[in-house]
């Protein structure tokens, strides 16, 4: 029977915390300026009309409007606006 500890099993068991990444508003969705939209690594969805995005690819909105995200194939790649609400 071994008296000591296998030398694996107390070096693993360890793993990072989660960093909240994704959609935090989405297609429809009415926000206000300053609303984060998606938190992502790297520019995976890119910012459109009424958003900016901050030094860490977070997109948010400038305006008070809708989210509309929108494919573009030609291109390949997926915009994210904010659309001023008409009311």
């Amino acid at each position: 029977m071994a008296h000591k500890k296998a030398a694996g099993s107390t070096k693993n068991g360890r793993d990072s915390i989660g960093k909240r990444l994704g959609i935090k508003c989405y297609d429809g969705e009415n926000v206000l300026p300053g609303y984060i939209i998606l938190r992502q690594r790297g520019m995976k969805i890119r910012p459109g009309c009424n958003v900016k995005c901050g030094r860490d690819y977070t997109i948010y909105s400038l305006i008070k409007g809708k989210v509309k995200f929108i494919k573009k194939n030609n291109i390949n790649k997926i915009f994210v606006n904010v659309i001023k609400n008409n009311i």
